[in-house]
């Protein structure tokens, strides 16, 4: 069947609900008799709680009540869930860990109580930096819990059964994860002629969406009933998180489906455990918002990283080792994504030899945990800077160095089996013949007049998401009027359900406007899990596609019978089933339903019903191109130009894509020129406002060029990959190469702010390099 609306540019469906201010977020339900909660944190980054003294505002009227871990009622105490363990017992660990919860009649009382909680703290020596963490002899991050044990006992690491955490010379603080190899890299080594080895820092980064962490608990006046509305990014994880610690059957816990203001991983599961506790001793329901600083100093950020990659090749650029040591900062509390982490440093490259070890450290700051692409930003940057030098060192077109040994299909898969078809090397031919890389020498030399005196370069860099997999199910009703309704359960945050709708109006021969979708709740919704993971359209996606062809196959059985036709004579175009080659015989969608849901009808109702459990998941790859000039001498930078391939497998809804792209690489600047969050000595944020962490500004991001490629994807619905992850991941990697090629300096650091570059220029002597030294 030809494709008429896949590829089109479908606007979403809830649209015009979020810029006309309708759409109802968490935080705009407000039911009688609400209580609104505060946090009370604690001011040091490690410390013993010798005693919580909460009478002070108690004392203070409108102030209902004040939890603690010892009266807060949780059944289940898992210390590798941070959620699940939503206030400090004996011992804070990080600077905003939260240590009571105060609920009151209204916002300004409840912070008027959290501000008269007198706690006592003993505080205790702490440790920031992830590579000092690791040492011999350095503080322990907690003393209360045994962090290798905590690892071993924790289901989201992805460790395999028996694995060994130990390695001499590691303090307790951290946790080496099993390598990932592949050959021998001594050997690797040994075969090459040039080797280069660089060290990369990056900063914690906070996923900065719009709307903050916000839960509504609403209990039943009679029963042990609560309905959760929570900007959560996935309906059922919430449910079981809060049954589990409160010892509760999940059919007690029904959460609402709510419009989510921005997620990025961020938003999985946190406070929902904590206030549904103390809505259901209290009887009434609890609301707790939080504001901009506690985002900052208590969310869930993705983790600082030290990276160290070294690269050996022949002198004709075979490429013949991979080395890296990978330090992730886990914060207090177990980072969920630490044993896939090292995968990306095998996902781009055919190489005879890999090594890569992870090692995963616990600090006093908060838990780590996904931002989109999770630490994708982090080890491309590393990795597609030092392939960048290394071209340098030998003189090769880095584009030409990649397409050489970029993976294809066929290729050795760690940790085993073969590359599916992929479109790396497509998206690398993409950026290859456009202006920017083709012309760049013209291109480098174009610069505006204002920033006269300025360096120029421009930077390459690829990088990829290999893309994650989870059942899900959808349903897919006819209605009396002719049009459609797809019913999910996913959280749609990036405009996913016009590409649902898509899917479904694809082959139902519908018109898009025609097919609605709409989120039940954790009742009656379909499954589906974390709308996370560029997953969505993938997963859900493909059971779309199985719950609109089910109710294809009812349309034209009934047709069938009603124009007294075959079924492979029928085709249904624009709510139509009409007998091929003779356009005047035909029967409506709203006939079709007349006939199968009235008083009477002799036909079942058109319901279809869809499941997926894609075995394997949709690799996907960008390759981007960055223009920057930039003022050695004040260390300003501005990014002039930026291209952006990608392979999405099919462009179900085009728009869609390319404003996944748009967005993508305007976080990426964020993440390489200005994004991070800074602790002082002793653990305090030291940039716990917006006027202190920097956001990237409309005037920052240039006009972006996306390039869609398309190799199709076996399993995808229509061919489709996932499209959300991907175009964050090179960015950082590209401005590094396009500050590389200006400055002919190497910034190991994220973010490259000003003053680093004025330090590395100073510190380099303030080279004048040729274009591409």
């Amino acid at each position: 069947m030809s494709s008429v609306l896949i590829g089109t540019a479908l606007p979403r469906q809830d649209g015009e609900a979020k810029v006309s201010g309708r759409a109802r977020y968490a935080g705009d339900h407000l039911p009688a008799g609400v209580l609104h909660a505060r946090l009370v944190t604690s001011p040091y980054a490690h410390a013993f709680i010798r005693r919580i003294n909460p009478s002070v505002a108690l004392a203070l009227p409108g102030v209902v009540a004040v939890f603690t871990a010892a009266n807060l009622g949780l059944r289940s105490s898992d210390g590798s869930v941070r959620s699940l363990e939503p206030l400090a017992g004996t011992e804070v660990c990080w600077c905003g860990h939260p240590v009571a919860l105060v609920v009151a009649e209204t916002e300004a009382l409840a912070e008027d109580g959290a501000a008269a909680v007198e706690v006592d703290y003993e505080p205790l020596p702490a440790v920031l930096d992830p590579e000092a963490a690791c040492r011999p002899g350095a503080p322990r991050a907690c003393l209360q819990r045994d962090f290798r044990e905590t690892l071993r006992q924790s289901h989201a690491l992805f460790l395999p059964p028996g694995a060994s955490l130990e390695e001499e010379g590691l303090s307790p603080n951290a946790a080496a994860l099993p390598a990932l190899r592949m050959g021998t890299i001594e050997e690797g080594l040994r075969e090459a002629e040039v080797i280069v080895e660089e060290h990369y820092r990056t900063s914690p980064v906070h996923q900065s969406y719009l709307e903050p962490q916000t839960v509504l608990v609403v209990p039943d006046a009679h029963t042990r009933q609560l309905t959760i509305y929570s900007s959560t990014q996935g309906l059922l994880n919430a449910r079981r998180a809060v049954a589990l610690a409160l010892g509760l059957s999940e059919r007690q816990i029904h959460v609402e489906p709510v419009p989510v203001g921005g997620g990025f991983g961020g938003k999985e599961v946190l406070l929902e455990p904590l206030v549904a506790a103390a809505a259901l001793q209290l009887r009434r329901p609890v609301r707790l918002v939080y504001t901009r600083q506690e985002e900052l100093l208590a969310g869930n950020p993705a983790p600082q990283t030290a990276i160290t990659v070294k690269l050996g090749a022949r002198r004709d650029g075979t490429l013949t080792a991979i080395q890296v040591r990978l330090i992730l900062d886990s914060g207090a509390y177990p980072y969920p994504l630490a044993g896939l982490s090292g995968f990306h440093f095998s996902n781009l490259y055919r190489c005879p030899h890999l090594a890569i070890q992870s090692y995963l450290v616990q600090t006093n700051k908060p838990g780590s945990a996904a931002y989109r692409a999770p630490t994708g930003p982090q080890a491309y940057f590393a990795l597609e800077s030092t392939v960048d030098e290394l071209c340098r060192r030998l003189g090769l077109d880095p584009l030409a160095f990649r397409l050489r040994h970029a993976l294809r299909e066929g290729d050795a898969r760690l940790p085993g089996g073969r590359w599916p078809r992929i479109g790396l090397v497509e998206c690398l031919e993409a950026v290859g013949s456009h202006p920017l890389w083709s012309e760049r020498e013209r291109v480098r030399s174009e610069l505006p007049a204002e920033l006269s005196g300025w360096r120029v370069g421009i930077g390459l860099a690829a990088g990829g998401w290999p893309g994650a997999t989870e059942p899900a199910a959808a349903l897919c009703r006819l209605e009396s009027d002719g049009s459609c309704t797809l019913i999910v359960g996913s959280v749609d945050m990036s405009g996913s359900d016009s590409s649902l709708a898509l899917i479904a109006a694809e082959i139902l021969g519908l018109p898009a406007r025609a097919v609605t979708v709409v989120h039940e709740g954790s009742d009656t919704m379909p499954y589906s899990g974390l709308t996370a993971g560029s997953k969505t359209t993938y997963s859900l996606g493909s059971a779309v596609l199985a719950a609109a062809q089910d109710a294809r196959e009812q349309i034209l059985t009934i047709a069938s019978e009603l124009l007294e036709a075959a079924r492979e004579d029928l085709e249904l175009r624009d709510g139509r089933v009409t007998v091929r080659g003779v356009p005047d015989k035909y029967v409506t969608f709203q006939q079709v339903a007349a006939h199968s849901t009235n008083f009477g009808a002799r036909y079942a109702p058109v319901f279809g019903r869809g499941r997926s459990a894609n075995a394997t998941s949709g690799p996907m790859f960008a390759v981007h191109l960055a223009k920057v000039a930039v003022d050695p001498e004040t260390g300003e930078v501005r990014v002039l130009d930026y291209v952006a391939a990608q392979d999405v497998g099919r462009a179900l809804n085009r728009g869609e894509v390319e404003g996944q792209i748009y967005g993508g690489v305007a976080q990426g600047i964020g993440w390489a020129l200005q994004e991070r969050l800074v602790y002082g000595e002793e653990g305090q944020l030291l940039t716990g406002t917006l006027m202190d962490y920097a956001l990237p500004h409309s005037q920052d991001v240039p006009s972006i060029t996306p390039l869609i490629v398309e190799v199709p994807c076996e399993l995808g619905p229509f061919g489709a990959r996932g499209a959300g992850e991907p175009p964050v991941v090179p960015v950082a990697a590209a401005i590094g190469n396009a500050l590389r090629d200006a400055l002919g300096l190497r910034l190991t650091e994220l973010p490259m702010t000003p003053e680093r570059i004025v330090r590395a220029w100073q510190e380099g002597g303030n080279r004048t390099p040729s274009a591409g030294s």
